[in-house]
């Protein structure tokens, strides 16, 4: 069951005064989580306003939630520990963050000390000053390996922006600041946390999402979770993020297209197959073209069905949209510690 978060409403709750929540998805990062925190409580000791820091613990088996929890209650910090019940991915840990973020903006970092909180405070009033949804960050000098890291992320943000329209020099820092009310109507699945840049485009005009060079560190514990198998998965996910960019809303055109041009090739084919057996007195039950033109007739009629099947379900995806992707077991604040 997931674990919902009741708005309270006072005049002087400072849960409704919260400016800023940062979500910080952690997995198995039980020597990082400590000086994570400490690092985020010292760059946002000059932060103006209220804010909070949300880790998402996505089903760590190591010792990562146990030291978590020893900040829970700490003067000067409001920390809430959401606890998965298993490993469900990065995504669906972002997701858990952001639908417990309390805060009007939201920022969101890796917990592995290669992102820099110091950069927080600057991005969120460059969001504000260039009147933003979305801030993502830019790791210019980026502190990872060439062929392994940097070359793939190259060709990948290539991709996606000449695929999506939005163009940004880094789609896969997860050093970012959104609106809570825009980031909130986008939902995570699968391993989109990538494209999100991506997802906010089809909710506003991707004049609205900007970037800024970040400090990026090199990784100081542990070891990546991710490898040059990553590639292939992104290439996958992009084909998804452009069909559901595309028609989402749609999808009959997508294979009502496809099935309306294999019906006019089987058309095409089987009308000079006609002539050439009504007209020409030609014998065509031994030619190879008779086949590909019924394949293609067969293969249109499944393309057009298929399209319609998708449009159904389509509408009752938009009808019925509510089912989370993970399984909150329990939350961490200042309240359970009393």
């Amino acid at each position: 069951m997931q674990t919902t978060v009741e708005p309270i409403r006072g005049t002087n709750d400072p849960v409704q005064s919260l400016e800023l929540s940062l979500v910080v998805p952690i997995f198995n990062e039980e020597e990082s989580v400590g000086p994570l925190v400490e690092r985020v409580v010292a760059a946002m000791s000059a932060y103006p306003d209220q804010w909070e820091l949300i880790l998402v613990d996505d089903g760590s088996t190591d010792a990562t939630l146990v030291n978590a929890r020893k900040f829970v209650g700490r003067e000067g910090l409001t920390l809430r520990i959401v606890e998965l019940q298993r490993n469900f991915g990065q995504t669906a840990a972002m997701q858990a963050g952001i639908d417990t973020a309390r805060g009007r903006l939201i920022a969101t970092m890796d917990g592995d000390l290669q992102n820099d909180p110091k950069d927080i405070p600057s991005m969120v009033a460059e969001l504000e000053r260039r009147e933003l949804d979305l801030l993502v960050g830019w790791r210019k000098n980026r502190k990872d390996g060439l062929f392994l890291r940097k070359i793939p992320s190259w060709c990948a943000n290539y991709l996606i922006g000449r695929i999506t329209g939005v163009k940004l020099h880094d789609y896969g820092c997860s050093l970012k600041i959104y609106r809570a009310s825009i980031i909130k109507q986008v939902k995570l699945m699968g391993e989109m946390h990538r494209f999100i840049p991506a997802w906010v485009a089809g909710v506003v005009p991707s004049s609205r999402i900007g970037e800024m060079a970040v400090t990026h560190h090199a990784r100081e514990h542990g070891v990546s979770k991710y490898g040059i198998s990553r590639t292939f998965r992104v290439i996958l996910d992009l084909l998804s993020v452009m069909f559901f960019m595309r028609y989402k809303a749609r999808p009959g055109h997508f294979f009502g297209s496809l099935g309306l041009g294999l019906g006019a090739i089987a058309m095409l084919i089987l009308l000079y197959l006609g002539f050439d057996k009504f007209i020409m007195g030609n014998d065509i039950g031994t030619r190879p073209m008779l086949m590909v033109g019924v394949v293609l007739l067969l293969s249109s009629v499944q393309m057009i069905t298929t399209g319609i099947l998708a449009e159904m379900i389509a509408r009752t995806y938009y009808r019925d949209d509510a089912s989370p992707n993970y399984i909150v077991r329990q939350i961490f604040d200042d309240q359970s510690q009393a």
